[in-house]
């Protein structure tokens, strides 16, 4: 597993530099912002909850979070990708520990709840990072936060063509799926989401009770309101979170 870490860090050091031009990534559109603010105020516990950010990136849901009064910890396997969510921090005044370390081996509770946003399809072991992260909030809950990316057949070939091109066109960096080594995303069992079903089952058998789904439809709204218009039509995707107890 430690070779996969390795590589998936790199790829992802690399991608610190242009991470934030991709749609919601920066979540510097107020529309698409407020709806993920939404989001957390309507899922976590009410502030100031001690809040673990798993895989933080860029840092937008550790940032959302923070205004929002919790005590975030940001955890993320890439020193670049940190690097840029501390920026922010600094420069908005918001005090936020940021950690570097893979999924499944998050800092120290105990956190009254753990988050993550399209992350558990670059995790090598879901079950293991699930269960790690209950073991930090032992008395806490989870909010997941996934979508249904998996694309197959001629239909899903097409269409994640046509995304590139789009890309290209709007000079976008590439979409985050497709860069991937292909050995890399053969070891990853839920790199190609077509549902919450796997997540919701991996959620369970690492130790999570009482597990509820919801749409996300408003993210999906202001999503494509802030893409380029073809873009945003060809990326649509159902989104969710999948909250559960520990």
């Amino acid at each position: 597993m430690a070779d996969v870490h390795d590589r998936i860090r790199e790829w992802w050091d690399r991608d610190a530099g242009t991470y934030d031009r991709s749609a919601s990534h920066a979540m510097t559109d107020p529309v698409e912002a407020a709806a993920w603010r939404a989001a957390l105020q309507r899922l976590l516990p009410v502030p100031p909850a001690r809040v673990l950010d798993v895989g933080a990136g860029t840092g937008a849901l550790s940032l959302l979070a923070a205004e929002l009064g919790h005590r975030v910890t940001a955890v993320d396997l890439s020193p670049g990708m940190l690097d840029r969510a501390r920026a922010k921090a600094e420069a908005q005044g918001l005090d936020i520990e940021f950690v570097v370390g893979p999924a499944e081996a998050p800092p120290a509770g105990p956190f009254d709840a753990v988050i993550e946003r399209h992350v558990l399809w670059t995790a090598p072991d879901p079950v293991r990072s699930l269960r790690a992260w209950h073991e930090v909030a032992p008395a806490g809950q989870v909010v997941l936060f996934e979508g249904a990316w998996g694309a197959s057949g001629l239909v899903g070939r097409g269409r994640e063509a046509a995304i590139e091109l789009v890309r290209r066109l709007y000079g976008m960096p590439p979409d985050h799926h497709a860069p991937y080594d292909p050995q890399i995303l053969s070891s990853l069992p839920l790199a190609q989401l077509d549902s919450p079903r796997p997540v919701i089952e991996a959620a369970v058998e690492a130790g999570w009770r009482a597990v509820r789904l919801y749409r996300l439809r408003d993210v999906e709204w202001a999503h494509r309101a802030g893409s380029p218009p073809v873009l945003g039509w060809l990326e649509r995707v159902p989104r969710y979170a999948i909250v559960a107890d520990a």
